[in-house]
């Protein structure tokens, strides 16, 4: 083979050898300054693994990154509760975590209650192919503790 076209072949296979799923998706709540991202990465495309994290926001205070338990490959579902001023319930499979926007916090949750803490915003699922934060009926407005 000329060394033009092991280029060329390696270049093509390239894309096989990366991750096949590196995406995120928001929750944006009372606006875009205020947010809960999903964000999976599949490091090995033969690897059913994927990494995820949950990014919390309230620009232009705060934004922290938070490794969570990994979940599975072209599999997801992640409820949103609301759980309080400015906090959050997350649930996915027996998982929960609080996310607070307040000071960007993020939380497991050890001893989660049977039932959901408060009304449910919305969940972070696959539609069309592609991770999307889908919301429940009613658009979700934070609880704010008063004098704010």
């Amino acid at each position: 083979m000329r060394p033009t076209l092991k280029r060329l072949l390696l270049l093509a296979l390239l894309p096989a050898l990366t991750a096949c799923e590196y995406e995120g998706a928001a929750f944006l709540i009372d606006g875009r300054d205020q947010s809960i991202s999903l964000v999976r990465e599949q490091q090995l495309f033969w690897d059913d693994e994927v990494s995820q994290a949950i990014v919390v926001s309230r620009m232009p205070t705060c934004l922290r990154r938070y490794s969570i338990k990994s979940g599975v490959a072209g599999s997801v579902k992640m409820e949103v509760f609301e759980a309080g001023d400015m906090l959050w319930a997350l649930k996915q499979g027996k998982n929960w975590y609080l996310a607070g926007t307040e000071r960007c916090e993020l939380q497991a949750w050890k001893d989660a209650p049977a039932e959901p803490p408060g009304r449910l915003v919305g969940t972070f699922t696959r539609k069309a192919d592609r991770l999307q934060f889908v919301a429940a009926d009613k658009p979700a407005t934070p609880i704010k503790p008063t004098g704010q």
